[in-house]
């Protein structure tokens, strides 16, 4: 048994290298701004955030839809803290150059937004996590949106630029690995993500799911129901932090109102796909997510004339159409997603038959 898991890990580790060796050598040859490098480094960042939402919707069972806000606030700490100070005075032009004084480095940064993030989330947990299903729902939501709120409240311009945008600072451009810009979102977000895994094989792990499956049971077994709801939730905060200071790296550009409720609804869905409970499910379904989104799928958004023919419903906005016909129909015949609670690396083939005949 010890053998075929440590056969196993190899496996996956050499698919991995394999998979990093990919993504430089086609942007070796397709160049930066291809629309398969868009896709692969949106789809690591969205990786990382489906995981992190999975780890406390699909393994402790808690159903949060607050992702979006705890991600606001990672690409914000993130971009504060990263913008050079000779761009201040052009970014914050309405707040004579803001009061953050100094810049931290990128990896700094990013550590500090997913811990920004955390500490906000054990905030916000204390009164949140007594409750349950619809309304633990309803209530991060509803934080979210005012965390939003407050980002843009004038007073804190100084800080968070108001309403205003935030840019100038570090992107995946400017931290090229090996002379490519997607080597590095692939490289945080499978750490992060291998941290994650090393959670929910432990302990800790162990009791998320064992909360998830009875929560009665659970107390009954010693383990402490609040206090690892609350550590679920502020680990995957953590990682949503981080998500979203490496989507604001991939942007450019940060500003609140693009972290709506509908984020974390994209986010859901690219859980629900995976299959609720599987880290690899909700890794393969990000990428499907955003190349059908972004790039499949887009020829549909264009006129199509074939002789005098025109082909009718193929215009503007037709795509969003028929990826949500897509959707419908994934959800309908796989209903517990694509790999359903399975990791991909525990899938079994099934066993071939010998041809021995039984004795009767």
């Amino acid at each position: 048994m010890k053998k075929m898991s440590k056969l196993r890990l190899g496996i996956c580790l050499l698919v991995v290298a394999l998979l990093y060796f990919g993504a430089w050598f086609a942007e070796s040859q397709l160049g930066t701004n291809s629309m398969l490098i868009t896709v692969l480094k949106k789809g690591a960042v969205y990786a990382l955030i489906a995981v992190s939402m999975n780890l406390l919707n699909g393994f402790t069972g808690l159903f949060s839809l607050g992702q979006a806000g705890f991600m606001l606030v990672g690409a914000y700490v993130y971009a504060v803290f990263t913008i050079p100070l000779k761009k201040h005075a052009a970014v914050y032009q309405y707040y004579n150059g803001g009061i953050i004084q100094f810049e931290l480095p990128l990896v700094v940064a990013l550590l500090l937004a997913g811990l920004a993030a955390a500490l906000l989330a054990a905030l916000i947990g204390l009164p949140v996590l007594r409750l349950k299903s619809d309304y633990l729902a309803i209530a991060t939501l509803g934080f979210a949106e005012i965390i939003r709120a407050v980002v843009q409240w004038d007073s804190l311009g100084p800080i968070t630029n108001g309403s205003n945008l935030l840019k100038t600072y570090p992107t995946f451009n400017s931290t090229k690995i090996l002379g490519s810009t997607v080597l590095f979102p692939f490289l945080v977000s499978g750490v992060c993500i291998g941290i994650i895994l090393l959670i929910i094989n432990s302990t800790y792990g162990r009791a998320f799911k064992a909360i998830r499956d009875d929560e009665v049971a659970a107390e009954a077994m010693g383990i402490n129901l609040f206090h690892h709801k609350e550590m679920s939730f502020v680990i995957s905060c953590f990682f949503a932090g981080i998500g979203g200071a490496l989507l604001a790296m991939f942007q450019g550009t940060v500003q609140a109102n693009s972290f709506k409720s509908a984020m974390t609804y994209d986010v859901l869905l690219m859980v629900v796909i995976g299959g609720m409970g599987s880290v690899s499910g909700s890794v393969i379904a990000s990428f499907l997510y955003i190349a059908c989104s972004e790039w499949w799928l887009r020829f549909l958004d264009n006129p199509l004339t074939i002789g005098s023919f025109q082909v009718p419903l193929l215009r503007s906005g037709f795509r969003m159409v028929v990826f949500s016909a897509v959707i419908m129909i994934v959800v309908l015949f796989f209903r517990r997603g694509i790999l359903g609670d399975k990791e991909l690396w525990n899938i079994r083939l099934p066993k071939q038959k010998t041809g021995k005949r039984v004795k009767a």
